[in-house]
């Protein structure tokens, strides 16, 4: 994995951004989303990936395997950009053909 970070392009869904300010907020957090991203921002180059919400929210609707809406979107964001989804969630990784964790 730190092999692809190193060598290709890293972005991350906005959706994410959002799901770690809930999470600070309800205390599983101890540091605002922006320190994280902003940490990452400048040490990987992570960038945040833009997608069409409309395309993104339809994709997540037919991701029926969970209840959780932010791994809904998450995962929809991934489908949508056709892009590989870096999660050590394991319910993400046996429903998502694209989930990876290496």
């Amino acid at each position: 994995m730190r092999a692809r970070i190193e060598t290709e392009s890293v972005s991350v869904s906005p959706i994410v951004g959002l799901e770690l300010t809930y999470l600070f907020e309800v205390g599983k957090l101890t540091e605002p989303a922006s320190a994280p991203l902003a940490f990452l921002r400048r040490t990987i180059g992570l960038q945040v990936a833009d997608a069409s919400l409309a395309e993104v929210t339809r994709a997540a609707a037919d991701l029926t395997w969970t209840r959780n809406p932010f791994d809904r979107l998450i995962a929809a964001h991934s489908i949508v950009a056709g892009a590989p989804l870096v999660t050590a969630d394991r319910a993400l990784r046996e429903n998502l053909p694209n989930a990876i964790w290496d």
